[in-house]
């Protein structure tokens, strides 16, 4: 499989991490272009495959912004104002057009981490 895909796992409640929005930007320089906006299902990934496939998935570098603050208050999450990790953007390059990039995000109130994902 080509393309672009993401996973979110809430590690504070062991769970996925359904019903996160999430912005993906293309970076060129100091241009950030918003190329879609997407949301988790009960799984923590997105429906429908992968956020950028086909012709649109070009070598690059990109941003995934992931609204971790929103979906932590949706579910109950007691948060300082302002909350420690309110938004978690992730830039990194996609230089093989022909691989599979996987960027999962694991989540609690206070701490995150990513890896290339398989």
């Amino acid at each position: 499989m080509t393309g672009l895909t993401t996973h979110v796992l809430d590690t504070a409640r062991g769970q996925p991490a359904e019903g996160m929005a999430i912005d993906l930007y293309r970076i060129d320089g100091e241009r950030r272009e918003k190329l879609q906006t997407v949301t988790t299902n009960s799984d923590g990934r997105v429906d429908g495959g992968p956020i950028l496939i086909g012709d649109a998935f070009v070598a690059g570098t990109y941003e995934l912004v992931f609204h971790a603050g929103d979906y932590l208050r949706l579910h109950g999450a007691a948060l300082a104002e302002p909350a420690f990790l309110d938004v978690v953007p992730i830039r990194f390059g996609i230089a093989d057009i022909t691989g599979h990039y996987h960027v999962p995000l694991l989540l609690s109130p206070y701490g995150y981490s990513t890896y290339r994902g398989s």
